[in-house]
């Protein structure tokens, strides 16, 4: 018999999951049912964040939408628990064990992490939870191929990591082979589970107390398609689609690359600590460097790849998203983690450009990388 829980199990807390997946799964269509949400940190406002979620909460969409503004609440409530991944870690054993079909994850920049204590002894039953979400997947994984081994089931990870699904595959099976786990285990992580690659795009810019958001109108899901796929939803921002590496080359090398080049004029012009896109798209010592960045070192790259047409669209739109003048959406946010990002979304642009188009200059890219 099925333990007790809800259909969609989803790693995170953050704003950005509260305003973009959550918000779909509660206004979409033929939705598989509610939402389990797994803390995964002890700090007070993540506690805070996590108790008021399954109450119900607001995210206030404003922005502009086809040159009209648009200023509507909308209130969520397809998270139905919140368990925390130490504490109720004996609960979240039994819910993937159990009637769990979707699992979904954004746990950050260095969310997937190993941490170096969890060992194979954790999957024994009654055993503490993982400390890292590596680890945490793997066990409850474990438990569902022993429980429920011809039960459907698709990870769904946001992580804004290229090819994501393949990636926590490999991620996973990586760890399963270190802590030994049976070849048939392995064998079912790679035949059975659906890792689905997807690229999520949402701007949302600051969070409401106790839980909610501000987000801009314009929102994407774009999945990869795959046989046996399950979707938490359907939703019109949720695009399935057969060249996912298309949306991804848009996304990360126009807007993450614009948004760490504002952050790095930023951090590098001493500006003031609570300066915003805004701001910064009205500041022409930040905002020229970055349109002659966008014009002259990123599209050629994009004309290279016969996608020129579509860049020069989605960089239209763009603009408008980044000079929205209904979001906060602080520098100081975008620049957490900004080495790495610099590396994740710059460095691919210098590279494609010297397979596609070799002799392209990119001062403007390669210096931004040259700085600690």
């Amino acid at each position: 018999m099925l333990t007790a829980g809800h259909p969609i199990l989803q790693f995170g807390t953050s704003r950005f999951l509260q305003a973009h997946v959550d918000l779909f799964v509660g206004e979409g269509e033929d939705a598989l049912g509610g939402i389990t949400v797994v803390q995964g940190t002890d700090s007070p406002a993540s506690t805070r964040r996590a108790q008021a979620l399954a109450d119900g909460y607001e995210v206030h969409v404003r922005g502009l939408l086809d040159g009209r503004p648009v200023d509507v609440r909308k209130t969520c409530r397809a998270v139905r628990e919140v368990l925390h991944a130490r504490s109720d870690w004996a609960g979240l054993r039994e819910r993937a064990r159990g009637p769990v079909r979707v699992i979904v994850s954004n746990t950050g920049d260095s969310g997937w992490a190993p941490a170096g204590l969890d060992d194979a002894a954790l999957l024994a039953e009654g055993a503490p939870a993982p400390a890292a979400f590596p680890a945490r997947l793997l066990v409850l994984l474990h438990d569902r191929w022993r429980a429920q081994p011809a039960a459907a089931l698709t990870l769904l990870p946001c992580e804004l990591v290229s090819r994501n699904g393949d990636a926590l595959r490999e991620l996973l099976t990586t760890l399963a082979a270190t802590w030994r786990c049976a070849a048939a285990f392995i064998g079912w992580l790679h035949g059975h589970v659906v890792w689905a690659n997807s690229l999520v795009d949402r701007i949302v810019s600051e969070p409401l107390e106790p839980a909610g958001a501000v987000a801009e109108p314009y929102a994407l899901w774009a999945i990869e398609l795959q046989p046996r796929l399950v979707l938490p939803c359907r939703h019109p921002a949720i695009v399935l689609t057969d060249d996912l590496a298309r949306h991804e080359r848009l996304k990360l090398y126009l807007l993450n690359l614009g948004h760490t080049l504002l952050a790095e004029g930023w951090l590098r012009g001493g500006l003031p600590a609570d300066m915003t896109v805004l701001q910064a798209m009205q500041a022409p010592a930040l905002r020229e460097p970055l349109e002659q960045a966008w014009l002259q070192e990123v599209l050629p790259v994009f004309d290279a790849l016969a996608q020129g047409d579509e860049a020069r669209t989605y960089l239209a739109g763009l603009r408008d998203r980044l000079l929205n003048p209904f979001l906060a959406h602080r520098l100081a946010d975008i620049a957490q983690n900004h080495a790495q990002k610099k590396a994740r979304r710059l460095q691919p642009v210098i590279e494609l450009a010297a397979r596609h188009r070799p002799g392209l200059a990119q001062p403007l890219l390669q210096a931004a990388l040259a700085t600690s």
